[in-house]
């Protein structure tokens, strides 16, 4: 076969590929030359556009090997040597049926199958995602009393079975952070994970509350639900007065159910809460529901207070570590920002750096974070604790008979 007629037919396929005759004559040449795996992508093609084509079924089945490239004897009863009839022309072969099984077999399972049962689909993953806590309680700047009262109410009796045991000490209940905001009651939580080498799932009032009747209550059932499943596992609710305020001022609103089923939850009514540990935070425990604080519910409290000197003073080298600083003092830094919460001392360090950028575009010069750029800066900032810190006077000063307050109290009368 001349190889150079095959190669101008495939170029004249490629500048006209819509030309199915002329694509099947190429076709059949490359049959012809033994070359059958080219054909086979050109007789594809063909029948892609035409699947009624006898010519390109006949091809495909000589092509794959599945027929004789002779035409049937059956159909034309003449030899192939023999003189043509008298009309002058050979007697037409009969087109052999294509071998569907054949091509099935050599070219492999290329699609899914039509249909399925439903009984192997994949649900998909949950709506809630459970993340590694990757902190420890090392990682936590100061508040020295705080990790020494989770240790004694929380992490010492869990790590030691034997001795919880012998003492008949409980792990029901859970554990309630409050403070003023921006103390670091999340990032205590997700420390508690890491001692306890749990996941951690978040949860916020936009993962349970819905508009619709009774979506709420089940979104707070499906978190205990992956919480259960991914053992051992500290589920963190964050914003508690949100998601488990008081039922009384909640007269006839679906809140009060979503606090009902809450409470199922924590109590582990059809379910066992074992490998589950509820931590929950809120900066106004006062308007938490009553019911959630009872015993073997969120019975432990830990107060977080705004960092100590210590604790400032660390929080304040994590933040400016990775910033170009020169010859800060955090020690006097940290004795004047007296009562700010950690977020106000992550936006002292902010509106610092701020100032030497702005600084540094008007100069056309990049300069260093220097101590003058935080004098400026603690003469405009204020912390942000002050209207939180009055309605806790109020609370602790009329509002505190069964004694739940008095550390918040003595906390206050040491503030003034």
């Amino acid at each position: 076969m001349d190889e150079r007629l095959i190669e101008s037919l495939a170029a004249a396929v490629r500048a006209a590929p819509d030309d199915l005759p002329l694509r099947l004559h190429l076709a059949g040449l490359l049959v012809e030359a033994g070359r059958g795996a080219e054909a086979v992508e050109h007789v594809a093609t063909a029948l892609a556009k035409d699947p009624t084509s006898a010519q390109a079924r006949e091809l495909m089945a000589r092509a794959m090997g599945s027929a004789p490239a002779a035409p049937d004897p059956a159909a034309a009863p003449a030899a192939p040597s023999e003189s043509p009839d008298s009309s002058g022309d050979a007697p037409a072969a009969k087109p052999s049926t294509f071998d569907w099984h054949a091509a099935e077999s050599d070219l492999g399972e290329t699609v899914g199958p039509m249909f399925v049962d439903g009984t192997t689909e994949d649900p998909g993953p949950s709506a809630y995602d459970v993340e590694a806590a990757g902190v420890r309680l090392a990682d936590v700047g100061g508040l020295t009393d705080v990790k020494k009262r989770l240790e004694a109410s929380f992490l010492a009796p869990l790590r030691n079975p034997e001795l919880r045991a012998l003492y008949g000490k409980s792990l029901r209940g859970g554990l309630l952070l409050y403070g003023p905001p921006g103390c670091g009651k999340t990032f205590l939580a997700k420390a508690v994970a890491g001692e306890l080498g749990a996941s951690f799932l978040h949860v916020s009032l936009a993962d349970v509350l819905d508009m619709y009747i009774g979506q709420s209550e089940r979104n707070v059932k499906e978190l205990f639900e992956v919480a259960r499943t991914s053992a051992p596992c500290v589920l963190f609710l964050d914003e508690l007065d949100a998601i488990g305020g008081k039922r009384s001022l909640n007269r006839g609103s679906g809140a009060r159910t979503t606090v009902n089923q809450l409470l199922t939850e924590l109590d582990g009514v059809g379910s066992d809460n074992e490998g589950v540990f509820v931590l929950a935070a809120t900066n106004h425990p006062w308007d938490v529901d009553p019911a959630l604080r009872r015993p073997g519910r969120l019975d432990r409290t830990l107060l977080v207070l705004p960092p100590d000197r210590e604790a400032r003073e660390a929080i304040l080298r994590t933040h400016l570590r990775d910033r170009p600083v020169e010859r800060i003092d955090t020690r006097r830094l940290a004795k004047a920002t007296e009562g700010f919460s950690g977020a106000d001392l992550a936006h002292l360090c902010e509106s610092a750096s701020e100032n030497a950028l702005m600084e540094s575009v008007g100069s056309g010069q990049v300069r260093m974070i220097g101590m003058s750029d935080f004098d400026q800066v603690l003469s405009e900032i204020r912390p942000s604790i002050g209207p939180w810190v009055e309605t806790a006077r109020n609370v602790a000063l009329y509002a505190n008979a069964s004694g739940e307050y008095d550390e918040l109290a003595k906390w206050l009368r040491k503030r003034r």
